[in-house]
């Protein structure tokens, strides 16, 4: 079982920046899968950007394509989401998850990620 510390998030104005991090209690030498998910009460949780360990890029929703990057910083046990130029829409509860199978798709479907954090409130307002 890996715990899953997220951070990062707050209140910003449409145009700004904020950049999300999860740091993971542990790091396995086997390949696995983590990914940024995001929430709005009364929604199912979707996929906004994925990566495997041994990935150079990530997956993302075709709604955030060229405004967030995700990157992992493997001796830091964490993942980052470096969000720009936010949206209103962007607003939402984002929760990290991993999927520590080895032959994970790293792709945004949430059902597969099996551990996730406890979640860090985005809210952008216009």
């Amino acid at each position: 079982q890996v715990q899953l510390q997220e951070s990062g998030g707050g209140s910003v104005q449409a145009g700004g920046s904020l950049r999300l991090s999860c740091k993971m209690s542990r790091w396995s030498s086997s390949r696995f899968c983590m990914g940024w998910f995001r929430q709005i009460p009364g929604q199912e949780r979707e996929g906004v950007a994925t990566i495997s360990t041994t990935g150079v890029s990530g997956v993302y929703a075709d709604s955030v394509k060229g405004r967030f990057t995700i990157s992992k910083d493997n001796g830091k046990r964490t993942l980052y989401l470096q969000m720009n130029n936010l949206k209103p829409d962007d607003t939402a509860t984002y929760y990290c998850g991993v999927d520590m199978n080895q032959f994970c798709l790293s792709d945004l479907e949430p059902s597969p990620y099996g551990q996730w954090g406890q979640g860090t409130q985005v809210t952008v307002s216009s």
